[in-house]
C-alpha cells in the first residue's frame, strides 16, 4: 500500500528518515517497473540545518520544490552529473526532506542493470544516491511530483526496522555545514550489504 500524505506530513524529519528504512521506493518509467527496499536515507532539518539547500531560508529555482507540502519529489543534479532523489516532508512551506541513499533491490534488476551499464549485480548498483537513481531511472525532471502518483511511490511492505538495527552516524559530504556536518542525521540499515561504505 502506498504511503499516505499523513506519513510524510509528520513535523519530524529525522523519525521520517529512520521510518523509511524498510519501505520500499517503486517507480514506473519508460514502461519498466523498478523497486527497491530502502536501506539508507540522510535527513535534512531546513532552514535551521546549515547542510540543507534550504538552511537560513533560501528559496531559489531548485529549492523552491522543498518548500511545497510533504510527499513530493525533489531531484537535484549534484556535480552536474548525478540525480539525487529526495523525499520532501512536513508541511508546505517548511523545507524539510530526506535524502534516498541506497536501496536493496527487488524488483526490475535487469533494467537497473542496463540503466547502469553494469553487468554483475552487487551493492554498488544501488548504493549511493546517484547510483539510486541512474538504477531507477530517476531524473531532476521527475523533481516536483506527486508521490501518490504513477511514477514515484513509495510502499509500506509491513517491514519495520527496530531501533536496535538503525545505525546513525553523520552525514555524507557536507563538510561546509559546519558543525552541522556532526548531526548523526543519517541511518542505514545494520548488517544490510546494500548500504553505501561507512566513512
Amino acid at each position: 500500500m502506498k504511503l499516505t500524505s499523513d506519513f510524510y506530513l509528520r513535523p519530524d524529519v529525522v523519525q521520517i528518515a529512520k521510518e523509511l528504512l524498510g519501505k520500499m521506493l517503486i517507480t514506473n518509467i519508460d514502461r519498466r517497473l523498478t523497486a527497491g527496499i530502502i536501506v539508507e536515507t540522510e535527513a535534512y532539518a531546513g532552514v535551521i540545518d546549515k547542510a540543507s539547500h534550504a538552511w537560513s531560508g533560501r528559496n531559489t529555482t531548485r529549492t523552491q520544490t522543498m518548500y511545497l507540502a510533504g510527499g513530493t519529489a525533489y531531484v537535484y543534479l549534484c556535480y552536474g552529473i548525478h540525480h539525487l532523489f529526495n523525499v520532501v516532508t512536513n508541511r508546505e512551506q517548511v523545507p524539510h526532506a530526506v535524502l534516498v541513499r541506497a536501496l536493496e533491490p527487488v524488483k526490475g534488476i535487469n533494467t537497473m542493470l542496463q540503466r547502469r551499464n553494469k553487468e554483475k549485480l552487487d551493492f554498488t548498483l544501488t548504493s549511493g544516491p546517484g547510483s539510486l537513481s541512474e538504477a531507477m531511472g530517476i531524473k531532476t525532471t521527475h523533481s516536483g511530483i506527486d508521490l501518490q502518483g504513477k511514477q514515484i511511490w513509495i510502499e509500506d511492505t509491513g517491514l519495520t526496522i527496530p531501533e536496535t538495527d538503525i545505525i546513525a552516524s553523520p552525514r555524507v559530504g557536507v563538510g561546509y555545514a559546519e558543525d552541522h556536518a556532526l548531526w548523526n542525521y543519517r541511518f542505514r540499515v545494520r548488517g544490510n550489504k546494500w548500504t553505501s561504505k561507512a566513512r
